[in-house]
């Protein structure tokens, strides 16, 4: 493989990843407002989270904190990288 398509690959890659959970974010949203409290809404709901942070870096000049960046994966989650996948893939 080319350098160049590697690059292109990786970046469809982080793409779709990043899109697909903005729109498994909004999937779960929608769940939540719309949905009765019931099993199945418990199901698609809940969230396993990873966090990583607060990462500080003080320079003399200059000083700035990041974080913590949490990660929520849940089945609508996994549902909305699923769609921009077949999405990106049947347009790219």
């Amino acid at each position: 493989m080319l350098p160049e398509q590697r690059r292109r690959n990786a970046n469809r890659l982080v793409w779709t990843l990043i899109l697909g959970f903005f729109l498994g974010g909004l999937f779960t949203q929608l769940a939540e407002m719309f949905l009765p409290d019931s099993a199945a809404r418990t199901f698609l709901t809940t969230a396993v989270s990873a966090s990583v942070g607060p990462f500080s870096l003080d320079l003399v000049a200059l000083a700035f904190t990041l974080g913590p960046v949490s990660v929520y994966l849940n089945v609508l989650t996994l549902v909305g990288i699923f769609i921009v996948a077949l999405v990106a893939r049947s347009w790219i």
